[in-house]
């Protein structure tokens, strides 16, 4: 091996990593084209509040700095890697509070995005919960920023959050037919199937890429039975009032 090849699980990161960051866009586009992305090639209803753009925009920016700081850190640049982290902490408090308010309007005025046959106050625990995972998550990945394997992982979990929303709106009915088994089964499958394949490649369990990433598995099921509890109800119908 050459001086300035990479190890082979460094290059399988790497390759992993940037097939990931590609899955995501397409994720994305496909998920949020119609609506929001790519709205003028497609008949969809018209976004009539401003929080619905600001939160597409700023979701939009999020995925645009996971793909550059996949670059980055394949092509070993660190200290830009280092150095767009430092602006991704404000991007990341931005995508937290858009996310909050947002789903507080869709509860308070509704959403073409809330299914018609579910209460919205009830509805709004999913994206809701969605902001909560993300922020702990992201502080997290933040705490462990000087330990690149547990550091790369929370992240890496930080953008499965993302995929629900994204996969819950693909064409086809899946939802309709599947719903959460279609929208979280397939996220939890993911994430179970990165787990057991990490612990093959590096021949030892990451404790912390296990208990976090049971920790979005159980945060993606628990909230659906907590949505229909007076204690949720109570809290939403004041947050919205």
């Amino acid at each position: 091996m050459s001086a300035t090849a990479l190890p082979e699980k460094g290059r399988f990161d790497h390759t992993f990593f940037a097939v990931f960051a590609t899955f995501l866009v397409a994720a994305v586009l496909v998920g949020f084209g119609p609506t929001f992305y790519l709205k003028p090639f497609f008949t969809s209803p018209p976004i009539s509040r401003t929080i619905v753009w600001v939160h597409g925009f700023v979701m939009a920016a999020w995925v645009l700095l996971f793909i550059a700081q996949v670059y980055f850190v394949s092509s070993k640049k660190i200290k830009l890697h280092q150095k767009l982290g430092i602006a991704g902490v404000g991007l990341a408090v931005l995508v937290f509070v858009v996310g909050l308010l947002t789903s507080i309007a869709a509860a308070k005025y509704g959403s073409p995005s809330t299914p018609a046959n579910v209460d919205r106050l009830e509805f709004m625990i999913i994206p809701f919960g969605d902001m909560l995972v993300f922020a702990l998550l992201f502080g997290a990945a933040i705490y462990y920023r000087k330990k690149p394997a547990n550091h790369k992982r929370l992240m890496l979990l930080l953008a499965i959050t993302l995929l629900p929303a994204a996969i819950a709106r693909f064409p086809g009915g899946l939802t309709d037919s599947f719903g959460p088994l279609w929208f979280y089964g397939l996220p939890t499958l993911v994430i179970l199937a990165l787990i057991g394949l990490d612990t093959w490649k590096t021949g030892k369990l990451n404790k912390i890429f296990l208990i976090a990433g049971t920790f979005v598995i159980a945060a993606f099921w628990a909230r659906l039975p907590l949505g229909s509890t007076q204690a949720w109800l109570g809290f939403a119908s004041w947050i919205t009032a």
